[in-house]
């Protein structure tokens, strides 16, 4: 979770886990006087610090009932085995702890909204998929679209045109053949039409990746016009004034809809990333880890696991400091 919807620079990964310190320290309830002075120093002290506080505050709020339970090992017990489940089971093991807590629906929807900005993008969409799903839609005509966590889109058909809208995240395309009807996919960026399809619709930062599994898929940038096919077997990026030139598609691109992130020679940052979207809380790294490469798979529905293997393959530990905070940090 990036702090996109806090103004200013964001603060550093030490200053983080110094805001992360604290909040453990002063909500165990037994901080001295003097170490209460020294976090009230440490406040005033930067911008920076008042900002990361703000932050882990405001996740805390969320979390507030792992905090509160008189059994609070249970309750952490209880959130670690529903990070590490399948979603509808995962809902049913909060739901169940919520109420035991006392929260209900509140507090399961104050836990389902901890990663904000992502999960914000997506209010409102016809389709979404939140934190740590995985969802497929069946539409009217037989296409069928996967949803990566964290993704949504709109769905606009009529007697012309078959027309969906990414609003953000990933989305698997399965179109179904209509003579009669164009089926396309609108971005910030252009548009995609299919050509007897199965692709994958990234969007990432100011730019779309497009990978093509079977089939065709014609883009169309939406600023300068630039056009181009991109064939099965092969990927590109676009923004709105230009087509990259295409590559080899990536063949772990579809793993996701079947639970695995397939990592080849990737860096850990862009790893740490994808579980973002599975991970309940605070998932950060260190500066210093961001470029360590990754191969292999691991499973991208159970993101503590996959944290484990990574940690048993590279110069990396975990760093608990909450039950909803991690932090990758270099292994001693």
């Amino acid at each position: 979770m990036n702090i996109a919807d806090t103004p200013g620079h964001e603060p550093s990964h030490r200053v983080m886990e110094q805001a992360a310190e604290w909040y453990a320290l002063m909500r165990a309830g037994d901080a001295s006087a003097a170490e209460r002075l020294q976090w009230q120093q440490w406040f005033d002290r930067a911008p920076e610090h008042r900002q990361a506080w703000n932050y882990v505050e405001r996740i805390g709020r969320r979390f507030a009932p792992l905090q509160s339970s008189p059994d609070r090992d249970a309750a952490v017990s209880a959130f670690r085995q529903a990070a590490g489940v399948a979603p509808r089971r995962r809902r049913q093991l909060l739901l169940g702890l919520a109420g035991s807590l006392g929260v209900g629906c509140l507090g399961w929807t104050a836990w389902r909204q901890t990663p904000l900005p992502a999960l914000a993008s997506t209010w409102g969409a016809d389709h979404r998929a939140g934190v740590g799903e995985t969802r497929r839609i069946a539409l009217p005509d037989g296409s069928e679209v996967w949803l990566k966590a964290l993704s949504a889109f709109n769905a606009d058909y009529s007697d012309r045109l078959r027309r969906l809208q990414l609003v953000a995240g990933e989305l698997l395309i399965g179109t179904a053949p209509d003579p009669r009807r164009a089926f396309v996919v609108d971005t910030a960026q252009g548009r995609l039409q299919a050509l007897g399809t199965r692709f994958t619709v990234r969007q990432e930062a100011g730019r779309v990746l497009i990978a093509v599994h079977e089939g065709a898929v014609r883009v169309d940038t939406a600023a300068s016009g630039a056009t181009g096919i991109v064939p099965a077997g092969r990927q590109a990026r676009f923004t709105a004034d230009a087509l990259d030139t295409d590559a080899p598609a990536d063949l772990g691109r579809e793993a996701w809809t079947r639970g695995v992130l397939v990592a080849d020679d990737t860096s850990l940052a862009e790893v740490v990333d994808e579980l973002r979207r599975y991970h309940f809380g605070h998932l950060g790294i260190a500066p210093e880890l961001e470029r360590l490469r990754v191969f292999g798979s691991y499973p991208i529905n159970d993101a503590e696991r996959a944290l484990e293997m990574l940690a048993s393959v590279l110069p990396i530990r975990m760093r608990r400091t909450l039950p909803w905070w991690i932090s990758i940090e270099p292994r001693a």
